[in-house]
């Protein structure tokens, strides 16, 4: 029989144990020109365009070619991350992005996610990771005080809302049984993609319309169940909005609690972009939090943090864990602690994305991070005004949680997105149109607390300009 002094030594043991590793100076060097780098992107961007566009071809001409056997230079290679890659993209963090939902990150939370990162932090089990998880518990904890969510809540941080509203959804299925899952006409796109996903019958899916105001109302939610109801169905969830990505309408949050609380049915809130808002001392009128089963917020929107991270809370204590809970044999050692986050979601590997939000809150307070979503609200107000101050404008909804939509009189729907794309496509700022109730609107969010009213004013004039346009010559 052989000996493992006689056996062949196994192959690959004569590569050196260190290849990967890079002299701590060298590193260090590398790690400098990267904050520089970072910082020249963040104090430059409001002299650059909000959203930048290369052909294919020219991009993987230059990010691409043949597999890398040999590997080249990093410093080559972080150059064109930073100038190539990472340029030609929308950025979310620039003053006068306005579409969509922007995503303006505060330096603490960039410092924290770049410690996290290079630190390897994870959170999936106690055993794993108790520092981060102790953090992870900690932000939830915070928030779920700060917006009055109810006591005992538990919550788990995803990458966004699409994972955590469907995650919510999982676990409020798993907890009250199958049924008819009621939404409205302003419910986010991807919550209704997550339903079917998760294996919901479309059958089974109402989508409920909204008033002129855009709000779902308690009495046609009734309406919706008591119908169902007579035709033998079982009602079991419902959604509701906390600031929609339309026009930032608020649901009657407790009129419609309690028309689910009269039904016996799960009362889901979706505030991944309005919830912020409610960390306002008069909470810009999102009431009714406390009696929610199950509610989404993502920090990466309105509270400053670098993509991604969203926060799921469900107010039954263990929901989430009877939902998802494992314990497989490789993981025996490590769980046992007072959480085991990879039992609280589908993920297993899960970095710490709770290390920048905890830096977060506890660098600005939540009294300054208020400030600046108040800002935001108050720059979208400011929008308000302007629209008004342009005869050939029209207001369609007023200011709401940070967001604003017109449109141009006697101008056609192909003309508003023809004038939003001209706009964007000229670098100044990046607008966007969106749908309400059959009309095409222009519609700016303006949550960005780095944003002037000088960029308020001369986007909303530039928009006028390219309106009157495509009046003239539709």
């Amino acid at each position: 029989m052989s000996t493992v002094s006689d056996a062949q030594e196994p192959r690959g043991l004569e590569i050196p144990s260190g290849i990967l590793d890079v002299d701590p100076e060298e590193l260090r060097r590398l790690g400098h020109w990267v904050v520089d780098r970072t910082i020249e992107h963040i104090t430059t961007l409001n002299d650059r365009p909000a959203i930048s566009v290369m052909d294919y071809v020219d991009l993987d001409t230059a990010l691409g070619g043949p597999l890398p056997i040999d590997g080249a230079p990093i410093d080559e290679g972080l150059t064109l991350l930073a100038d190539v890659a990472l340029e030609n993209q929308q950025h979310g963090d620039h003053p006068r992005y306005f579409a969509r939902v922007p995503g303006p990150s505060s330096y603490a939370a960039i410092l924290g996610e770049w410690l996290a990162t290079g630190m390897q932090g994870i959170a999936s089990s106690w055993g794993g990771g108790s520092g981060t998880a102790t953090i992870e518990l900690v932000v939830l904890e915070w928030l779920r005080e700060a917006l009055g969510l109810a006591q005992g809540s538990e919550g788990v941080l995803l990458s966004g809302g699409s994972m955590a509203n469907t995650t919510a959804l999982i676990t409020a299925r798993a907890h009250v049984g199958d049924g008819v899952i009621y939404l409205s006409d302003q419910t986010h796109s991807s919550i209704k993609r997550g339903i079917l996903a998760m294996g919901q019958h479309p059958d089974l899916v109402r989508v409920l319309p909204t008033g002129d105001d855009f709000r779902l109302a308690p009495e046609t939610l009734r309406a919706a169940l008591v119908a169902d109801l007579t035709a033998g169905l079982v009602p079991r969830i419902v959604v509701a909005t906390a600031g929609t990505t339309n026009t930032g309408a608020i649901d009657d949050l407790p009129g419609i609690a309690g028309v689910c609380r009269e039904f016996g049915l799960w009362f889901h809130v979706d505030g991944a972009y309005g919830g912020p808002a409610a960390l306002v001392e008069d909470r810009n009128g999102i009431y009714g939090l406390e009696l929610a089963d199950s509610f989404v917020l993502d920090p990466h929107k309105w509270l400053f943090q670098p993509y991604d991270v969203a926060c799921l809370f469900v107010a039954v204590p263990g929901a989430l864990y009877k939902t998802f809970a494992m314990h497989p044999e490789y993981l025996a050692d490590a769980q046992g602690g007072p959480v085991d986050f990879h039992n609280r979601s589908l993920e297993l590997t899960r970095r710490s994305r709770a290390a920048k939000l905890w830096l977060t809150l506890r660098t600005y307070g939540v009294r300054t991070l208020a400030d600046a979503i108040q800002r935001g609200i108050a720059l979208a107000e400011y929008a308000e005004s302007e629209v008004a101050n342009h005869p050939s404008l029209e207001l369609v909804t007023p200011a709401q949680l940070g967001v604003v939509t017109f449109a141009g009189l006697g101008v056609s729907p192909e003309g508003h997105s023809r004038a939003t794309a001209a706009l964007t496509a000229n670098g100044f700022a990046a607008v966007t149109c969106t749908q309400l109730h059959g009309r095409t609107v222009v519609r700016l969010c303006t949550i960005n607390p780095r944003t002037s009213t000088t960029d308020i004013s001369q986007t909303v004039s530039d928009i006028a300009d390219a309106l009157s346009t495509e009046a003239l010559n539709p």
